[in-house]
């Protein structure tokens, strides 16, 4: 898990995950990008605030409850903070497992449950100028189902 405010390439990501490890059958990624758009106004620029460790904690805590559901080979979650741009990665969780399955699952877990329950705070620069943007209730949803399924 790591939280941070530079760039990262995320094929480097998965690879390094990888590790010519022969026990993987499959490998499940989802990489979050900025939009230029949010709730019908062009968005410029997206800044990215964490409470540090305690974010890092909460990060911990999904994927380690990920792994109790399912039975992970590896887990890698990075997430920017500060200044993004759109096209800017924002989150890279990949997740891989013996089964596609299980990777799909966890990878759908994860990135649910971080949506709502990591502690990032997220303000958006737009035309008509700066915003905080609140949770969706998609994204509450969303974790209803898991909730659903334990």
């Amino acid at each position: 898990m790591r939280v941070q405010s530079e760039p990262f390439d995320p094929n480097r990501e998965v690879d390094l995950l990888r590790a010519d490890d022969p026990s993987i059958g499959a490998i499940v990624t989802f990489i979050g990008l900025m939009r230029d758009s949010n709730e019908g106004a062009r968005v410029d620029r997206l800044f990215l605030e964490h409470y540090p460790g305690m974010t890092e904690k909460a990060l911990r805590q999904i994927v380690d409850e990920a792994d109790r559901r399912w039975e992970l080979q590896h887990c890698r979650v990075v997430h920017r903070v500060g200044e993004l741009l759109p096209s800017d990665p924002i989150v890279l969780v990949a997740v891989a497992g013996r089964h596609r399955k299980e990777a799909f699952m966890a990878c759908e877990f994860i990135i649910d449950y971080l949506k709502t329950k990591a502690p990032f705070w997220k303000r958006e620069t737009t035309s008509d100028g700066e915003r905080w943007v609140g949770a969706r209730e998609s994204d509450d949803k969303a974790i209803r189902h898991w909730q659903s399924e334990s």
